[in-house]
């Protein structure tokens, strides 16, 4: 396993656990990618898929960074869920619970019907069912959209769970301390200003919904 697989502060809330990975990466819908290019460092927040072995990404061939990753750059994509804060009796034992993932390697392009394939299901990832709902991509929009996937080989993840650990002169104290967990649910769905009457809000939507 590389060093930068293993952090050196806490190891022990890391995990090879590829069941845990493939949770976290099914729940959260956005991404942080990391490169170098010649003029510095660069983080970008992007949405992304898993497709079995593979995390895929898309976007406009005119982007520098997507050019970059489909020459060859080495990459780090992080992946992060927020699930609750750990209040604890002192500023300094409070935190958060969460987990974190990093994925490392090298991105692969996709073209032709890979690439139209690997468009569906990033869409159906974030809105399940919704390809049926809608038009094919037209031969123009493909031409204008790169696809990239970077296989899951080399990754990490560290999860911090439980609750604030403080030292005993804390507990005898007065202050409160414990668990504040964090919930998202989808809000009801707004229909777009110059939709059509008669036009009702499609089952893909109403399933997301549903699931607050």
């Amino acid at each position: 396993m590389g060093r930068r697989l293993v952090p050196t502060r806490m190891p022990e809330r890391t995990t090879r656990d590829r069941a845990v990975l493939d949770v976290l990466l099914g729940e959260v819908l956005l991404a942080h990618v990391g490169l170098s290019l010649p003029e510095g460092p660069l983080v970008i927040p992007t949405g992304f898929a898993r497709d079995g072995d593979r995390i895929l990404f898309h976007g406009s061939t005119g982007s520098r960074w997507m050019r970059a990753l489909a020459g060859g750059a080495d990459v780090c994509v992080t992946v992060t869920a927020l699930d609750a804060l750990k209040v604890a009796r002192s500023a300094f034992e409070s935190g958060m619970r969460y987990r974190s993932a990093c994925l490392f390697g090298r991105c692969e392009e996709l073209t032709g019907e890979d690439a139209v394939r690997a468009l569906d299901a990033f869409s159906d990832r974030v809105l399940p069912g919704r390809t049926v709902e809608v038009r094919p991509s037209t031969a123009k929009e493909l031409a204008a959209t790169m696809v990239l996937a970077l296989p899951i080989v080399e990754w990490s993840v560290k999860t911090s769970d439980g609750y604030p650990d403080d030292p005993d002169d804390d507990v005898a104290g007065d202050a409160w301390a414990g668990v504040v967990p964090l919930r998202t649910a989808w809000a009801d769905p707004e229909p777009n200003p110059d939709l059509r009457p008669g036009i009702e809000v499609p089952a893909s939507v109403l399933r997301l919904t549903s699931t607050r």
